[in-house]
């Protein structure tokens, strides 16, 4: 299974990713320690300098994180397959323990990604880089996560085996099952679900709006944007998946990134996590306003982070909409939509 080019191509790319971001931890540390803007010494130039050099590879490191996630994602669908009993990424992923830890991690590696990136990019608009402290000691945080990111999915790798009968999905992702997920999420009410996501989307474009006109609220506006990720995971189990299915019972949320629904699942989770990221990036943004040398900048970045993220997160609001409304399934009798 090793020798499979897509996990050939995800195997090195961790590699490559923790030896550069290891790499770059000693000039993080030094920086923490050393860094003195109103310096002329020749090791304050000498950071000063390298400094654009790191952040760039770091840069590179952390949006190669971010698509390898998508291509972890579409290979484990890929080689459902291979692996008897396996319907879609969930039976590929379940072939071994350490499948979900390895795709949870790539989901944390993703958003810390491009929160740091953000961080990144404002810092880099202020004059006295205020903020190189804060994004380096962040760096150094992120480290382990990408570590234990590469290590956990080099161990899935490896432990997969192709006489191994694993679950199918409809095992976890069931209304009627018994497991965790099935209780919690699979079996929320379906008028519920889509209550709490209507509401949900309604508020993070309000809070969007309101900062984009009068400037406030974008720690808010980043608040409800993590919200309507757990929200809109939640409603696309429960729910939206049913209507894609059009079975009430089937609430696989990885069955719906297969060819024989379109994939259609990309186009709910992409701009989900993207509004999610940059919606957070807004508030990044907004809290480092408050410092002298990014007063003006820095609302600009936040406005133009909350515009991005308002009209991804309409656009998966859009999406969800129109699933229901070209479903044939029938889930509320005489409800507007059917």
């Amino acid at each position: 299974m090793l020798f499979q080019p897509a996990i050939i191509a995800l195997v090195l790319a961790s590699a490559l990713s923790a030896l550069m971001l290891v790499a770059s931890l000693p000039f993080a540390v030094a920086v923490l320690r050393r860094w003195d803007l109103s310096s002329g010494a020749e090791s304050q130039v000498r950071l000063e300098k390298r400094t654009y050099l790191v952040a760039t590879l770091v840069k590179i490191v952390l949006v190669a994180e971010a698509a390898a996630l998508v291509l972890f994602v579409f290979n484990a669908d890929r080689m459902a397959g291979l692996f008897t009993g396996a319907m879609c990424a969930v039976g590929t992923l379940k072939v071994d323990p350490f499948g979900f830890p390895a795709l949870y991690l790539k989901l944390a590696v993703f958003f810390l990604a491009a929160f740091w990136l953000v961080l990144n990019h404002v810092d880099n608009r202020g004059w006295d880089y205020p903020l190189i402290r804060v994004k380096y000691a962040a760096l150094i945080a992120l480290a382990p996560v990408l570590l234990a990111a590469g290590l956990v999915q080099l161990a899935y790798f490896l432990g997969l085996r192709a006489d191994v009968i694993t679950s199918c999905c409809s095992t976890l992702f069931s209304g009627n099952g018994i497991t965790v997920t099935s209780n919690s999420v699979a079996a929320l009410p379906h008028v519920w679900a889509l209550s709490l996501l209507a509401g949900t989307v309604t508020a993070v474009l309000a809070s969007g709006a309101v900062y984009l006109r009068w400037g406030q609220g974008g720690v808010i506006h980043a608040v409800l944007s993590l919200v309507l990720l757990g929200v809109g995971l939640a409603a696309i189990i429960s729910t939206i998946s049913v209507y894609v299915y059009e079975l009430p019972h089937h609430h696989c949320p990885f069955c719906i990134l297969k060819r024989e629904y379109h994939h259609l699942g990309y186009a709910l989770y992409v701009p989900l996590f993207l509004g999610t990221a940059l919606g957070v990036g807004t508030g990044i943004a907004a809290a480092a306003s408050r410092l002298a040398s990014l007063r003006v900048v820095g609302p600009l970045i936040a406005r133009r982070l909350a515009l991005v993220s308002m009209l991804c997160f309409a656009a998966f609001g859009g999406v969800c909409l129109g699933l229901i409304w070209r479903s044939h399934l029938i889930l509320f009798e005489g409800a507007p939509w059917q």
